[in-house]
């Protein structure tokens, strides 16, 4: 478990990240992060969670009209 510490950052509030933790996460300065909320607390994660269902809308859809697309790749 990594222990955070809210400061002040300007005039806002923020979290410093220590290397190990952006390390696990693969981001570094600059990248954009997401807070997810989930039955267990909030998850911090790199992967924007609505591309992601879009993502899996897409390929259900390319399992559905295999057929269909493989037709028009020729």
């Amino acid at each position: 478990m990594t222990q955070l510490k809210v400061t002040t950052v300007g005039n806002s509030v923020g979290v410093v990240l220590p290397k190990d933790l952006l390390a696990k996460l693969r981001v570094s300065k600059g990248d954009t992060i997401f807070a997810v909320e989930t039955p267990n607390g909030v998850e911090l994660t790199p992967y924007d969670p609505a591309f992601a269902a879009q993502i899996d809308m897409a390929e259900a859809l390319m399992r559905e009209d295999r057929d269909v697309l493989k037709k028009l790749a020729e």
